[in-house]
């Protein structure tokens, strides 16, 4: 299965079904709700999730509000009355929680989906499913682009970057931050999620202010208005660079051409600086 120009092992497929289709899954109510439905919900605890859930259902934007949860099987879910089906529905996407498609976008490869909303089945995550969930937000992966001299020539400063590029990751540890930094070398940084205070401590201590989109190992730090860095890729040269755009398990590292980068990476608010990555030789 290819996936946004990248192979995606079988193993990793099947974790992939088992993460948005799941035996149990959360819904976030607000009180008032979990009343009115008459459903018996459990405080909301996100801490206590694993962070493939947290991703998988978009913990991190559901309303505050909803700070109740009942927890459902596929059976306890199939056994309640469609009217009360679509309410939890509508009631998911109006919270902020993910993972609740459309049917409609889907009903080419399996027809016999719901149009509405629905919850995923693990028959209904199909090879072919599955790519077009996964490839709905991104871009496709140029590494194949790339020559090899851009690859030898940027080599010295980012030893990680041909290994990460066009790869996925295992499961929901990596972000932006730790993609840059596993790219220059940095231990177990792409396996990490990577708080913004290691990200920083790594820029001082292995980069300058300045550097161009032309040249090899300038990072490109997007900060808000406030100065917090909110996303990072690298160059590597000849008009190439790498980023994982975002921090979920089904985001990999990918090499766009930098212009295409950027737009893609551009926000409302936020500020583009740069800094040159420095070999050890210069420190």
């Amino acid at each position: 299965m290819r996936v946004l120009n990248i192979e995606v092992p079988p193993q990793l497929a099947a974790r992939w079904r088992a993460w948005l289709a799941p035996e149990q899954q959360p819904l976030f109510l607000t009180a008032a709700e979990a009343h009115t439905f008459g459903l018996s919900t459990v405080p909301r605890a996100d801490d206590a999730l694993a962070p493939e859930t947290r991703d998988t259902f978009t913990v991190w934007a559901v309303a505050p509000q909803a700070d109740q949860v009942v927890w459902v099987d596929r059976a306890h879910w199939e056994a309640l009355p469609p009217g009360l089906r679509r309410a939890l529905l509508r009631a998911q996407v109006r919270h902020g929680r993910g993972n609740v498609p459309l049917g409609r976008a889907y009903a080419d490869l399996w027809p016999g989906l719901p149009r509405g909303r629905l919850l995923w089945a693990p028959e209904h995550l199909s090879p072919a499913v599955l790519t077009r969930w996964a490839e709905r937000d991104g871009l496709p992966c140029q590494r194949a682009q790339v020559p090899s001299t851009v690859w030898a020539g940027v080599a010295a400063l980012l030893p990680g970057a041909r290994a990460l590029a066009g790869t996925f990751p295992e499961g929901s540890a990596g972000n932006c931050f730790g993609a840059v930094m596993g790219a220059a070398g940095v231990p177990g940084a792409a396996q990490t999620w990577m708080g913004r205070e290691p990200f920083e401590a790594f820029l001082r201590a292995r980069a300058r202010p300045g550097g161009r989109d032309d040249q090899p190992g300038t990072v490109l730090v997007w900060r808000s208005a406030d100065g917090l860095v909110q996303h990072a890729a690298v160059t590597l040269g000849g008009g190439w660079a790498l980023h994982k755009p975002a921090q979920t398990w089904w985001t990999p590292r990918v090499v766009l051409p930098v212009a295409t980068l950027k737009g893609y990476s551009r926000s409302r608010g936020q500020r583009l600086e740069r800094w040159r990555l420095v070999g050890p030789h210069m420190r």
